[in-house]
């Protein structure tokens, strides 16, 4: 048994650390509050594991191990990380993170909650302590907070015998399991480690390939990081993995990662080096000769870099000469677009490690021609990506940087010059929606072009037949814009689009058959360029998205690629292109592959269920299952979905699930009592809202009965309402069967709320939370009005709602230039 105030002390003298091969801290808040009121409470918070190593022969995480037995911590890494930082204040020396996440934790003396609060809001509530002050403040000022409160006197008592009881978690014992003996290699104690955190971060086959070579050489994984946040810095986002696989491929020429057992540690730096050196130069060649200069356009063809890698290693770290690296940038071009390394990456390195080998660029592009029956020629069918996630989204904007692209209202050259980028919908979204074209078509890649920012913000949500006319001839070529005016109207929006994939196609083939013809001339690199990821605020979908990561980047959970292609690992197929997605689950390493999918339609669904990924088809969805996930880590439900003891939930957490996932029967379900907002019906103003009403008096109680929509629960209709009452229960009824018939959309979660609360409340409840699916929705529709936000805007229920609650409705329509917002 170890005392948590022996283990804090124990990492202060640098006796506890963590080996290397450990990943880094990723709890979220919510599991901190539930591992302190655990704690608090007096409940099993489980054992811990370590292995008594000599220092001198382990890497190790923020010191030097030095001489002597050490304690290296195997199990338990998240809660003692934890614990150390709440109760010392700061994280500990191997900590990796944000130390933010330790600070502003408060215990409430009357309820026995703990909570993460903003210092204002705690400092207006004295019931609130500050958990680390706590632990840290002077033994005689620490209870003035409560001493000094007069009103507080009566339960003086009760308030500092739960203090004590917090600061009592000092003084709890930890179950230690420790690993010794000579005999314990690392790859024994890898093997252990993995077995016995089979729920928490497990280790990635690089992780593991790397722990050894941690154990050699304690500055690897360091020497990789610092390599990875050089990349990053130039807007190309790898992975540890990703490194590891190119210096895999220089040091032994093979895929798996076990090849590496046989590397010697100094062989190692040695090959790292070499790979660090030959990816700088092909990202050099990708940016300056084809423009491909940032991440986003980079990642569908980042897998073939270790074969790129091996062949210039071959070549002692040069291509032989400009024919050469031209046929290796036409290559990776077309391997990109295949998805060559999109499904079973390993595979198909194995594969191609060997052809560059044997036959160099020659036979890998051979063998490419051969898996796909003897052509590479771009076909407008290989543009009909959606996003920029797509495949031919990275296709699209490399030939607008090597063909001269020109910027529609400017008519001058994307180039370094220009500055900054914005993708451009020649088509706007809301116009398309308006005519009954789906998600999936208003997102086509073959509906994006690239502007200046000031081109872009004239240009936005302008329809093409009133602007594309006044463009240059030579912009629209250089944007493949077709030049007849009948496709620019939005009736023709679907011939447009073919018109303009064979266009880009036909460009496509042309440069690309120069490039492994070495007939492009060697010139002046083209210069990096900056396409800005901004949020189209007047997208109410992509403002819904923006807010819903806010909200799981702030509560701890990690980030995850954006408008992301998913693939079939056996067929290299794309199965979605995720607007969100989380490849090691929402928190790094726990958890299953993460999909935030909004066109299940265009998704193979089933597939993406029987691969493991645990697909979510709303963002009410995951936001209502990450809600309930962190309800049950922080103890304030269990896991039946009820409250747990001594916790008010303020109101019931939303029930959504994940639309797929493993074990899980395959089943399309909209998120259940959760966040809503109502349908509508046209874009039409509701009648202007008074700013001063005279006032009214009460009306007389009428008792009134409104039979439910067709198929749902009657809602629950108070004995006795108000008319004004009465009428938006009538109008709710309306606008559910104009959603459900007209519109074929069901509010579920609104109609929960409406069964449960009743019409003001059901509407206030929704209004109190952010923009929801349904919102989303009906922004798309071009029927606001029919939003629970019209409604508290109508005069018609002017005296039911407070003036706050007509201000928040006012800005959240008015973000979208809803018009009845500016009445």
């Amino acid at each position: 048994m170890a005392r948590l105030s022996t283990i804090l002390d124990q990492i202060d003298s640098g006796s506890m650390l963590l080996p290397e091969f450990q990943r880094g801290y990723v709890w979220n808040k919510d599991q901190i509050r539930g591992l302190m009121r655990s704690l608090y409470k007096g409940f099993p918070v489980g054992a811990l594991l370590v292995w008594e190593a000599e220092g001198q022969r382990q890497a190790v995480r923020g010191a030097e191990a030095g001489s002597g037995t050490k304690q290296l911590l195997l199990d338990g890494q998240q809660r003692i990380t934890t614990l150390y930082g709440i109760i010392r204040g700061r994280p500990p020396a191997f900590f990796e993170g944000d130390p933010a996440i330790f600070t502003r934790l408060y215990f409430n003396v009357e309820t026995e909650a703990f909570q993460f609060l903003a210092p204002s809001t705690a400092r207006a509530d004295l019931l609130w302590v500050d958990v680390t002050g706590l632990f840290n403040a002077d033994q005689a000022k620490k209870y003035d907070q409560l001493i000094d409160q007069q009103w507080m006197r009566p339960n003086l008592g009760v308030y500092l015998s739960r203090l004590l009881q917090l600061e009592s978690i000092l003084e709890r014992d930890f179950f230690v399991d420790r690993i010794t003996g000579a005999d314990k290699t690392v790859d024994v104690v890898v093997d252990i480690f993995n077995r016995v955190n089979s729920g928490g971060t497990r280790l990635s086959k690089g992780d593991l390939a790397l722990a050894r070579i941690c154990s050699e050489w304690g500055d690897a994984r360091p020497s990789m990081r610092r390599a990875l946040e050089g990349w990053r810095a130039r807007q190309f986002t790898f992975s540890l993995d990703w490194l590891l696989r190119n210096v895999n491929a220089v040091a032994t020429g093979r895929a798996p990662f076990a090849a590496l057992e046989g590397v010697s540690a100094d062989e190692f730096r040695t090959a790292l080096d070499h790979a660090s050196q030959n990816i700088e130069h092909f990202l050099g060649l990708v940016g300056g000769r084809l423009g491909i200069d940032h991440d986003r356009v980079i990642s569908s063809g980042r897998y073939a870099f270790p074969i790129v890698t091996r062949l210039l290693h071959n070549g002692q770290g040069r291509f032989a000469d400009g024919a050469e690296a031209d046929k290796a940038l036409y290559w990776f071009v077309h391997a990109a677009l295949r998805g060559r390394f999109a499904g079973s990456a390993e595979t198909a390195l194995a594969k191609d490690l060997d052809i560059v080998d044997r036959s160099g660029v020659d036979g890998l592009i051979t063998a490419l021609e051969r898996s796909r029956r003897g052509g590479l020629t771009v076909e407008p069918q290989d543009l009909e990506g959606v996003g920029r996630g797509a495949r031919a989204y990275a296709l699209l904007y490399m030939l607008t940087r090597v063909s001269g692209g020109r910027d529609l209202g400017t008519g001058g050259l994307l180039d370094g010059e220009s500055g900054e980028l914005r993708v451009h919908e020649i088509f706007p979204k809301d116009a398309l929606y308006r005519h009954g074209y789906s998600r999936s078509e208003a997102n086509a890649v073959g509906n994006l072009a690239f502007a200046v920012p000031g081109t872009a913000t004239t240009l936005n949500r302008r329809s093409p037949h009133e602007y594309l006319m006044f463009c240059s001839a030579e912009a629209l070529a250089s944007q493949w814009i077709p030049a007849d005016p009948e496709l620019w109207r939005v009736e023709n929006y679907r011939a447009f689009l073919d018109a303009r994939r064979r266009l880009v196609a036909a460009d496509a083939n042309a440069f690309l058959g120069r490039l492994v013809g070495a007939e492009v001339a060697w010139t002046e690199g083209l210069p990096q360029v900056r396409v800005a990821e901004d949020t189209d605020e007047r997208d109410a979908r992509a403002v819904q998205i923006r807010d819903l990561l806010t909200e799981l980047e702030a509560a701890g959970y990690a980030n995850p690629a954006l408008d992301a292609e998913i693939a079939d690992p056996e067929t290299s197929r794309a199965l979605a292109v995720a607007e969100a997605y989380w490849p090691e689950g929402l928190q790094a390493g726990q958890g299953s592959p993460v999909v935030l999918e909004l066109d299940p339609d265009e998704a193979d669904l089933p597939r993406l269920a029987e691969l493991g990924f645990e697909v979510f088809t709303s963002v009410d969805a995951l936001r209502g299952f990450v809600q309930r996930r962190n309800e049950i880590a922080a103890g304030d439900r269990d896991d039946e979905g009820t409250g747990a003891p001594g916790v008010a939930l303020v109101e019931p957490a939303p029930e959504a699930e994940p639309v797929v996932g493993p074990a899980r029967q395959l089943e399309l379900i909209e998120p259940e009592v959760a966040q809503l907002e109502l349908p509508e019906v046209e874009q039409q103003a509701p009648a202007e809202t008074p700013t001063a009403p005279a006032a009214a008096t009460p009306e007389p109680a009428v008792p009134v009965h409104v039979p439910a929509p067709s198929g749902e629960p009657e809602p629950v209709v108070a004995p006795e309402t108000t008319q004004a009452e009465a009428l938006l229960e009538a109008r709710l009824v309306e606008v559910l069967d104009v959603c459900k018939g007209e519109l074929k959309h069901n509010p579920r979660p609104f109609v929960g709320l409406l069964v449960e609360y009743g019409p003001v409340e059901a509407v206030r409840r929704s209004l109190r939370k952010p923009a929801n699916d349904t919102f989303s929705f009906l922004w798309e529709r071009r029927r606001l009005d029919l939003s629970v936000e019209a409604l508290v805007l109508d005069e018609r229920f002017y005296d039911l709602f407070t003036d706050e609650e007509r201000a928040t409705a006012r800005a959240r329509l008015g973000e979208f230039d809803y018009e009845a917002a500016r009445a």
